[in-house]
């Protein structure tokens, strides 16, 4: 039970870190979950913090145009899936009655683009909280509640440039509003100090008039009615005072178990440049002058075991903040949370939802730790596993031990990836498909079929056409040094347009733009590639990494980002020799490249997937990226990181870009 407390307190610190970074609040999430055992005797008293996640709906009025947010599998409403969390105290007057107060913020989903209808404005709600008195009838580990108080939120409006294209917004205006709430629901002891809750809410908030007139258009009265299912997990803080003995005829929490777990993260990631010779731009070239952008997210990770070798793993995430120039000018991109973000408020989105299944094969088995998307126990060495369900394609593919995640190591798109692996992701960055590895002690073959985007940049997935990538992974030792070489070849189908057909189409009619040229002449085109990827220890705490890959460069990039040969490497040192073992420094460098097509079409004025200055004096853009990462305390870094980009999204004519970083990650 003391290591619980020990752990709930960082989560404490994470919470605060996530207020304080972008006046939103983090988390209270954290820890491994451990399972049940049943008790005739529980007791409820006590502080909890928690999360939750579910869906909602409603309505903000007549005549709002509110904007589609995404149910994912459920019909899109005006705030399609929500998330938050939740913090409170419950009181036990007597072997069934509990008196608590809870206080919650929930964030909406992102935006259902496809299901946006052509107005002239549209309303929005970006969040709601509220502040509770719960009365409860507590049975053993089960408690029905009332609950009821006090409710606010912020609404916005959307003003359209064209009431034919509400995706093109000139002005925006928006304010919070009181309200009240009532709901009920109910709660149930889960194991250790851990409980779960499903939980219905209804919320009114106050209605607000928005004056349109100063854009042609009627006032508009915004008037939400707000419906809420939740289901959330709470970890209470202690049975007892804290670190005092527990009596013998205590009322305990339950036991724990190992069927399932909850880890969490959050990163706060800065970031800034100052001003850049910068002669002249284009549509998505990065601004010559100085500017500075943050992004902030938290993600849930939970597991649960369902049979022998089965397990389903759930990652929500909140998201809020925006990329520089709203990640776009550079080719390699200097912030790896920056395509998870774009947005004022936090938005939540369910990112992985998959389902694993193990087949061992017998032999000798290892050990597996607990750990995000990860449950603890043993598991045969050899085995074939099988996942299905969402996922990022990186979480099983083109793996490197120093170069692999923006949020603990290299935070540039083109250190930490293959760069010219145009893998299929909607705007996140997260995929739909199966993927399929058989293990062996000393190598390992896994292979993957996925959906793409519909169209270049597009944040719908189809299987229409689709994508596909097989690894080889080989590992070995060097003078007792253990390495691994991972060698990739990939191939997806998408609706793209070829350059040299756009090239060829402006040409003869050099009045038409050749970026509607370009939309006018997509359909299902390939795209193939392959890459290689090598991690090598070369002594204790210092390690080395280099990556190289290739694409054929003929059509548009789908997903990633706008490179067709990449070459990268660089090292990794632990700090042990200078006292502190759990700090890290990292240098590396990167050269990214195009094929000669894709570079004719940017230099005519194409605009890409990231970068389009509207001419081009293309030379390779040319990365040197250098990180310290200082240890605060077990869970939580502070990183320092220095970017220096040479001809920014291949033009000699602009930069050379200093970017500077900070860092500040949690994981529980």
């Amino acid at each position: 039970m003391s290591r619980h407390r020990r752990t709930m307190t960082r989560a404490l610190a994470g919470a605060g870190l996530g207020m304080f970074a972008l006046a939103s609040s983090a988390t209270a999430a954290d820890m491994a979950l451990k399972a049940p055992a049943f008790k005739t005797i529980y007791d409820w008293t006590g502080f909890y913090l928690g999360g939750h996640f579910g869906y909602g709906g409603g309505s903000l009025g007549p005549d709002t145009n509110p904007l589609p947010e995404q149910g994912v599998f459920l019909p899109h409403s005006i705030t399609g899936l929500i998330g938050g969390y939740q913090a409170g105290y419950n009181r036990q007057l007597s072997n069934h009655f509990v008196l608590g107060i809870e206080a919650d913020a929930s964030f909406t989903g992102s935006l259902d683009a496809p299901r946006l209808m052509p107005a002239p404005f549209n309303a929005t709600i970006d969040y709601v909280g509220t502040l509770r008195g719960r009365i409860g009838y507590a049975h053993g580990i089960w408690m029905p509640y009332l609950t009821g108080g006090f409710a606010w939120g912020h609404n916005h409006v959307n003003i359209n440039e064209d009431p034919a294209n509400s995706s093109n917004i000139i002005s925006r205006v928006g304010d919070n509003q009181t309200g009240w709430t009532a709901g009920a629901g109910v709660e149930f002891a889960v194991s250790g100090n851990w409980s779960a809750k499903v939980e219905y809410d209804y919320i009114d908030l106050s209605r607000r008039m928005y004056d349109l007139s100063g854009f042609g258009l009627p006032g508009v009265n915004v008037d939400p009615r707000i419906h809420l299912f939740k289901f959330g997990l709470n970890y209470r803080l202690g049975d007892t005072p804290w670190n005092a003995p527990v009596a013998a005829n205590a009322k305990t929490a339950l036991p724990e178990s190992d069927a399932w777990n909850v880890h969490a993260q959050t990163t706060f990631l800065p970031q800034t440049y100052p001003s850049f010779r910068s002669p002249y731009a284009g549509a998505d070239s990065l601004p010559g002058r100085s500017q500075t952008q943050a992004t902030w997210t938290m993600t849930a990770f939970l597991g649960v075991r369902l049979w022998e070798g089965g397990e389903f793993y759930f990652d929500p995430e909140i998201a809020q903040g925006f990329g520089l120039n709203g990640t776009l000018g550079l080719a390699g991109f200097p912030n790896g949370e920056a395509q998870k973000a774009g947005a004022e408020y936090p938005k939540i989105r369910p990112q992985r939802y998959y389902l694993k299944q193990t087949f061992g094969l017998g032999g000798l088995q290892e050990d597996v730790a607990d750990g995000p998307n990860q449950l603890a126990g043993k598991r045969d060495i050899d085995r074939v596993t099988l996942i299905v369900g969402r996922f990022a394609v990186g979480d099983f593919f083109d793996n490197n031990a120093y170069a692999h995640d923006s949020r603990a190591d290299f935070m540039n798109w083109a250190m930490w990836s293959s760069a010219a692996y145009d893998f299929p992701a909607d705007l996140p960055g997260y995929t739909r498909g199966a993927v399929v590895e058989l293990n062996r002690k000393d190598w390992a073959l896994r292979a993957a079929v996925l959906e793409v985007p519909s169209a270049p940049n597009s944040d719908v997935l189809t299987f229409k056409t689709g994508g596909t990538v097989v690894e080889f992974e080989e590992r070995y030792t060097i003078f007792d040094q253990p390495g691994k070489l991972r060698l990739g070849a990939f191939g997806t189908q998408g609706n793209t347009g070829n350059y040299r057909q756009a090239l060829a189409v402006e040409a003869a009619d050099p009045a038409q733009d050749i970026n509607v040229v370009m939309t006018g002449i997509q359909h299902t085109n390939p795209k193939y590639g392959v890459y290689a990827n090598l991690e090598q220890q070369v002594a204790k705490d210092v390690g080395l990494f280099a990556r190289a890959s290739w694409n054929d460069g003929q059509n548009q990039i789908l997903s990633f980002t706008d490179i067709d040969r990449s070459l990268s490497g660089g090292l990794s040192i632990k700090g042990s020799s200078w006292g502190r073992p759990s700090d890290t420094i990292g240098i590396g460098g990167a050269i990214n490249g195009l094929s000669n097509a894709h570079r004719d079409f940017l230099a005519a004025g194409g605009i890409g997937l990231l970068i389009g200055d509207g001419q081009l004096n293309y030379r390779p853009e040319q990365i040197l990226e250098a990180y310290y990462a200082y240890a605060l305390g077990k869970g939580f870094t502070l990183t320092a990181d220095y970017q220096f980009i040479t001809n920014p999204a291949y033009n000699a004519d602009r930069g050379p870009v200093s970017i500077f970083s900070g860092r500040l990650h949690g994981e529980f």
